[in-house]
This record gives structure tokens, C-alpha cells and sequence, in this order.
């Protein structure tokens, strides 16, 4: 199956640090009868943006919209200043199927993965993907990719109750990053968590049972019986909130604060370990970054697709949408 994704890989220039595929034209989705029959999506970590869009221009022109006309300085210009900090594009044809890829710097990749700055590449990595490429290299990018998915895992038992499913704590990690998308309203599949989840149970747990395992003074996870428990004290919810990523801390501080008080980092968390209403808080500033990026990297895809392809792909997403509906 995977070998096709690795073929595609070798059409695209060199200099990244991280490839990777995923979504419903990789992975089995409750609702889709086979992967193949799904774009797929793709998303590139490159170390210089400027120089691999100038060489990608060259070997692929035509996967760009009429942007290549400006130049690839136009191009990574786009690509670093507007939403995301992500490029892309889509209903590329290949060999193997329709795709779709996105062009990220290295560093901006880094930061959302520390700070989730925009959520946007970090939450598609809060669920399983399909690595084509890391630089084995690179322990910044590999310790920052394992603290994403700390900062995940920390969310989502401040959100649970003292007792939950597997199932319940999967689809809180895979939510985050819908959570506050305005695309989840129009033109997504209304079962799109749900459907990520069932059908990739296993792979979650491969995913964050080594993360599980570290943090076990504080939740054990019964993947025989389906079941897990957490400390909810005071002490251990201040952990957490010590844990989460700075953006998400820095909503928090603000929403504590909307009483027009001051109060520091360390007042606000020890506040919000002592309150049971703190989840709200936590989903709200979640949903706050997800809002904002999700919507300036859907209006730059205008953009960076032009306009046949952009109502071509919104199509795609509005049949999907109403298929959902009809289940």
C-alpha cells in the first residue's frame, strides 16, 4: 500500500526534513469504502522554503496556480506571512491518484509543534500519520514532535473526567484540532472524529501509549478493558496546566483575566488546578487558536489554488458534508 506514497515522494525536490501522508486517502475512515478512491494529502517540513519552491516551480509548474508567474519569492513570501504558514497545493494529478500537499518551513513547523502557534500542522499530528521522511538527524524536530503530543495528551485528561473510555480519550486528542474550525460547520464530514477514531484505534495506540506509559503516576489506560483513570486532584491538574503549550497558556491567562484583574502565569494555573469549571476555559482557547488559523489559511488557499480548483475542492468537501448527513 505504501509504496505508492514513496513513488509520489520521489517527484518533489530534495531539502526537507519531514514528509508525511495522511487523512481519509491514507487511512481507513468509517464511511469510505477504500482509501484509493480518497485524494491524498501530503505535508512537507523544508529547511528553505525560498529554494524549494524555486526548484518545485521548475520540476512542477503546473501543480501551482497562476502565483508561479510571481516568482517563487512571491510564493514562500505567501507561504510565511499569511494564515498557517503553509502553502498549498491541490487536486494535483499523479500516477496514483489525486493529491493534495501542503509546504511548511522547518521552523515554523517546530514552533507550532512547541507552542501550537496556529494548531494547524501540529493538530494533523495529534492523530496517526504516515511518515515518508524525517531527518534522522534532527533531535529538534524530534523532541519537538514527541512535546506535541505531550501538550496533546495533557489537553485532553484536563477536558476528561476521573474515569473515561479509550474511545472517548481518542476522540478528545483527534478533536483539538477541530475544535473552533469554522470548516467543521460547512463542508466536513459531521462524523469526521468519530470516523478518524474507529477505524484507527490501533494506530493511536501506537501512537500514545509510550507517552501514556511516562505519564503513569497520573492516568493508566486499560487497552484490554478499554478504560482509564486519572488523578484529578488539584496537584495533578496543575501539572498538566503546567504542561500545556505557551499559546494555549497565554489564551488561558487571557480568558482568566477578562475581569479586568492582572493576575501572572503561575496565580492563573494554580487558580484554574482549583477549578472544576477550568475544561470550559481549556476548550475555549483551544478553539480561539484553531478559529483564527483555520480560517486565514482557508481564505489564502483561494489564493494559492485559484479559483477553478478552489470551487472544484469545496465541491469535493460539500459531498462529503451532505453524504454525512444522510447516514
Amino acid at each position: 500500500m505504501t509504496s505508492h506514497f514513496h513513488r509520489i515522494l520521489q517527484s518533489f525536490p530534495k531539502g526537507h526534513s519531514l514528509a508525511f501522508a495522511y487523512g481519509s486517502g491514507v487511512f481507513k475512515q468509517v464511511g469510505h469504502k477504500s482509501v484509493r478512491d480518497n485524494m491524498m494529502d501530503f505535508i512537507f517540513a523544508v529547511k528553505d522554503p525560498l529554494e524549494w519552491h524555486q526548484a518545485n516551480v521548475a520540476l512542477n509548474p503546473k501543480h501551482y496556480s497562476a502565483l508561479r508567474y510571481g516568482g517563487h519569492h512571491l510564493i514562500t513570501n505567501i507561504q510565511e506571512n499569511w494564515g498557517a504558514h503553509i502553502y498549498f497545493n491541490t487536486l494535483v494529478p499523479t500516477h496514483e491518484g489525486v493529491m493534495k500537499y501542503g509546504v511548511i518551513s522547518r521552523q515554523s513547523l517546530i514552533t507550532d509543534l512547541l507552542d501550537w502557534e496556529t494548531l494547524y500542522v501540529a493538530g494533523r499530528l495529534h492523530k496517526p500519520v504516515y511518515m515518508l521522511y524525517q531527518d534522522p538527524d534532527d533531535d529538534e524536530l524530534k523532541n519537538a514532535l514527541k512535546i506535541n503530543l505531550y501538550g496533546a495528551l495533557h489537553a485532553a485528561l484536563l477536558m476528561l473526567p476521573e474515569s473515561f473510555s479509550e474511545e472517548q480519550l481518542f476522540m478528545m486528542l483527534a478533536g483539538l484540532s477541530y475544535s473552533g474550525d469554522f470548516r467543521m460547520l460547512v463542508g466536513e464530514d459531521k462524523n469526521k472524529v468519530f470516523n478518524i477514531v474507529r477505524a484507527q484505534t490501533q494506530e493511536f495506540r501506537l501512537l500514545y501509549s509510550p507517552i501514556l506509559s511516562e505519564l503513569d503516576e497520573y492516568v493508566i489506560v486499560d487497552h484490554f478493558k478499554g478504560m482509564g483513570e486519572q488523578d484529578t486532584s488539584p496537584p495533578a491538574r496543575l501539572y498538566h496546566l503546567s504542561m500545556l503549550p505557551k499559546k494555549l497558556q497565554l489564551m488561558i491567562i487571557k480568558e482568566w483575566n477578562r475581569d479586568g484583574r492582572s493576575r501572572d502565569l503561575e496565580d492563573v494555573l494554580r487558580a484554574a488546578a482549583h477549578d472544576s469549571d477550568s475544561a470550559d476555559v481549556i476548550i475555549k482557547g483551544v478553539q480561539e487558536i484553531v478559529q483564527k488559523s483555520s480560517l486565514t489559511q482557508s481564505i489564502k488557499g483561494i489564493i494559492t489554488a485559484g479559483v477553478v480548483k478552489s470551487i472544484k475542492y469545496s465541491f469535493s468537501k460539500l459531498k462529503k458534508m451532505w453524504k454525512s448527513l444522510r447516514r
